[in-house]
């Protein structure tokens, strides 16, 4: 398969690539260091991505910037960090790249557990992974042509955890290769709706 990977050479973006890599032809995109130039803020980069790449048979999303500080720090602006990039980035990532797809091809994006599990400081990001989630189950009810999508959403990664453990006191940490797995049930498997879990 020809899969489109948005977010490469982030943590959870690089374990992707390595499970799939042996088996697909991989087309990474992002802002830095990729194939293919990409800012999933902007509708327009997003368009101009499909076209250089053409058809693919998956696209993944690990990509996506999202705000985190207190309620009391969450200002409109803050707030439309996460919507902007996360959110929004990810639906137009489908929306504009329904017609690149392939027959029987699929979409995979990222949510994240704190939207089961919230922390402090999290709400912004737990308010787009929600937002993700219910996209993706109601748009697999109308996608064309056996087009499918799912999401996975992973715990902390323990190869973040120096970064990010102190906000997820009492999580347990998963290995970034065993979140790889969920994305590639999701690429070459035949469920559509779904929320891959990897706790």
């Amino acid at each position: 398969m020809r899969v489109l990977l948005i977010g490469a050479t982030g943590t959870i973006g690089s374990a992707v690539q390595k499970e799939l890599a042996s088996r697909h032809e991989i087309i990474s995109a992002g802002r830095t260091r990729m194939d293919v130039f990409v800012d999933i803020t902007s509708p327009e980069s997003i368009k101009q991505m499909y076209e250089k790449v053409g058809k693919v048979d998956a696209v993944i999303s690990t990509a996506g910037a999202t705000y985190f500080g207190s309620l009391k720090e969450l200002t409109p602006e803050n707030n439309e960090i996460s919507i902007q990039s996360k959110l929004k980035g990810q639906v137009n990532l489908v929306l504009l790249g329904l017609a690149y797809v392939n027959n029987g091809g699929s979409f995979t994006l990222t949510t994240g557990i704190i939207m089961d599990d919230p922390i402090i400081g999290g709400a912004s990001a737990a308010l787009v992974g929600g937002a993700i989630q219910t996209f993706v189950r109601s748009a697999a009810i109308e996608m064309p042509r056996g087009i499918r999508i799912n999401n996975v959403s992973p715990n902390v990664v323990e190869e973040s955890i120096d970064k990010y453990g102190p906000s997820f006191p009492g999580f347990e940490s998963v290995p970034a290769s065993r979140v790889a797995k969920a994305y590639l049930k999701s690429v070459e498997g035949a469920q559509t709706g779904q929320t891959y879990r990897v706790y």
